[in-house]
C-alpha cells in the first residue's frame, strides 16, 4: 500500500506540474495572438482614436486588457506594467513578459517609424494563468485515489490468499503434531506455499505409516514374548520350593499383564493429543503414596536379596508420602533402579532405600555399596549405557520424575556406590504463607548462614543430609 501511494504521487506532481505550465503557455499564446491583431493595426494606422475602434472590434473579450503606449497622439488602454519596463522593451525590440499585481504584462515592442517605438501590452489575470488546472488537478487526485484503492484492494486479496493458504498449512502442523495423522492440507497459494503443502501431505502419509508399522512391530515383538513366558510359568510349577515358586509366579504375572497392555496399546490407534490431555487431567490414577509403592516393591526384590546375601533395608516408608504419579509409573521406575542394583553390583553388597518429605518434594533415593556409576550425564541420556543393556532404565526414571516436575540427581553414596535420588513434587503440599518481613527480612539473614544452608542442599534445594537418615 505504502509503495502504490509512493507511485502515485510519483506521477501525479509532475503531472499536475506539466498541467499549470501548460495552462500559462496558453495564456501566454493568447496575448501574443491579441498583439498581433494590435500591431497589423499599427502598421495602418498611429492615430490612438483609430487604434482604439480597432481594437474595440477586433479583440472581443478580452480588449479591455490590451492597451498601446508610444503613440504619437498618447496611449490606448490602461497600463499594468511600470513605465521603466515600458521603456526597456521599446528600447531593446524585445518582447518581455513581466510579473504585476493581479497577473502577467505581455510587452511587445512595435517599430512606428520615424525612429519611434511603440509597445504593445496584453494584460493576462491570473484567472487566465490558472484556467482548467485545478479541475486536471482534481482528476488526477481523483485517479491517483483510485489506482490507490484499487491496489489496496488486489493486494489485500492477494495476501488474503497467501495468509490463508499459510493459515491452513500451520493449522494442519498443529493438529498432525497433536496426534491427528488424517490431516491433510488443500495445496494452494503462491508457487511456494502450493509446494509445501504437497511436501506436508507427503510427510504426513509417511508419518502414519511409520506410526503403524511401529505398533505393528511393537505389537508382534509383544505378542512373541507369551511363549518364553508360558514356558517360565511351567517351568515355576515344578520348583519344590513352594514360597520361591510363589514368587516367580506373580513376577510372571505381573510381566504378561503388561505384556498384554503393550499390546493392546500397540494395536489401539490413539490419538496423541487425547493421550496428553487425559495424562494431565488428575484423579486418583494420576497419584499414589510413595512409602506403599516402596514398601510393595521392596518386598518383591528382598527375597532376591536374601538369595545373593544383600543386606536390603527400606528407610522412612512408615509416613505417608503423596506423589502426583500413577502408582504402576512409579513402582516402573523403582524396579528399573533395584534392578540395575542386582543386575550391575555384586552379590552381598548392601542396598537402602529411603523415602523423605520436606519442602513440598518427596525423595526416594536408592543407595548401594557398588563400583558407582563413573558418568551419570551419560548413565541419564537415553539409550546409552556401558553395560551391553539398552540403557532406558535411567531415561524411564527421569521421565517419570520430570512427569511429577521433579528430577534425578546421581553422586557418590554413604555405602560407598551409587546413590540415586529421584526428586518427585508432594501432592498435597501447599506453600506456607509469606513472612511479614518479606523481601527486606529475607535479605537481613547473615550471608555465611545461608551459604551454609544452599551447600547442604541437593537438588532443587532438598536437603541431602535429611535423604540419608
Amino acid at each position: 500500500m505504502a509503495v502504490t501511494a509512493m507511485v502515485a504521487l510519483a506521477f501525479l506532481i509532475p503531472l499536475g506540474l506539466v498541467v499549470a505550465q501548460l495552462a500559462r503557455e496558453r495564456a501566454l499564446a493568447d496575448a501574443e495572438r491579441q498583439t498581433a491583431i494590435v500591431v497589423a493595426v499599427l502598421m495602418t494606422t498611429t492615430d490612438p482614436t483609430a487604434v482604439d475602434r480597432a481594437i474595440a472590434a477586433a479583440g472581443g473579450p478580452a480588449a479591455g486588457r490590451v492597451a498601446v503606449h508610444g503613440l504619437g497622439g498618447g496611449s490606448v488602454g490602461q497600463r499594468h506594467a511600470r513605465a521603466e519596463e515600458i521603456a526597456m522593451a521599446a528600447g531593446q525590440l524585445k518582447t518581455v513578459v513581466t510579473d504585476v499585481p493581479g497577473g502577467l504584462s505581455y510587452l511587445e515592442p512595435v517599430d512606428i517609424g520615424q525612429n519611434r517605438n511603440a509597445v504593445v501590452e496584453v494584460f493576462i489575470p491570473s484567472g487566465e494563468l490558472t484556467r482548467g488546472v485545478h479541475v486536471a488537478w482534481y482528476a488526477l487526485t481523483a485517479v491517483a485515489l483510485g489506482l490507490v484503492v484499487a491496489s489496496v484492494w488486489v493486494g489485500d486479496r492477494l495476501a488474503a490468499k497467501v495468509v490463508g493458504s499459510a493459515r491452513g498449512l500451520a493449522d494442519a502442523a498443529s493438529a498432525l503434531g497433536n496426534g491427528q495423522l488424517d490431516v491433510r492440507v488443500e495445496p494452494s497459494g503462491p508457487r511456494e506455499l502450493a509446494e509445501a503443502g504437497l511436501a506436508f501431505n507427503v510427510m504426513a502419509e509417511r508419518v502414519k505409516a511409520l506410526l503403524a508399522d511401529e505398533r505393528e512391530l511393537v505389537a508382534d515383538l509383544s505378542h512373541r514374548l507369551r511363549t518364553p513366558l508360558t514356558a517360565l510359568r511351567l517351568d515355576a510349577e515344578t520348583l519344590d520350593d513352594h514360597h520361591a515358586a510363589e514368587r516367580i509366579r506373580h513376577a510372571i504375572g505381573n510381566l504378561e499383564l503388561e505384556v498384554d497392555e503393550i499390546i493392546r496399546a500397540a494395536r489401539k490407534p490413539r490419538l496423541a493429543a487425547a493421550a496428553a490431555a487425559a495424562a494431565a487431567e488428575p484423579g486418583e490414577h494420576s497419584r499414589c503414596d510413595a512409602s506403599d509403592v516402596v514398601r510393595e516393591r521392596m518386598k518383591f526384590w528382598s527375597a532376591v536379596a536374601g538369595d545373593q546375601g544383600r543386606r536390603c533395608e527400606a528407610i522412612g516408608v512408615d509416613a505417608p508420602a503423596p506423589v502426583p504419579v500413577a502408582r504402576a509409573e512409579l513402582a516402573a521406575a523403582l524396579d528399573a533402579l533395584l534392578g540395575n542394583v542386582f543386575r550391575y553390583t555384586p552379590q552381598g553388597v548392601p542396598l537402602e532405600v529411603t523415602v523423605s518429605r520436606r519442602d513440598g518434594y518427596v525423595a526416594i533415593t536408592v543407595e548401594d555399596g557398588g563400583p558407582g556409576i563413573a558418568d551419570p550425564d551419560r548413565a541419564l541420556r537415553r539409550g546409552e549405557t556401558n553395560h551391553g543393556s539398552t540403557g532406558l532404565g535411567l531415561d524411564i526414571v527421569k521421565r517419570v520424575a520430570y512427569t511429577a516436575n521433579g528430577t534425578v540427581n546421581i553422586a557418590r553414596g554413604r555405602l560407598g556406590g551409587a546413590s540415586i535420588v529421584v526428586l518427585l513434587a508432594d501432592a498435597e503440599w501447599t506453600p506456607p504463607a509469606s513472612s511479614r518481613f518479606g523481601f527486606v527480612g529475607r535479605l537481613s539473614r547473615d550471608p555465611a548462614e545461608r551459604r551454609r544452608r544452599r551447600d547442604e542442599k541437593g537438588p532443587a534445594g532438598f536437603r541431602t543430609d535429611r535423604l540419608r537418615r
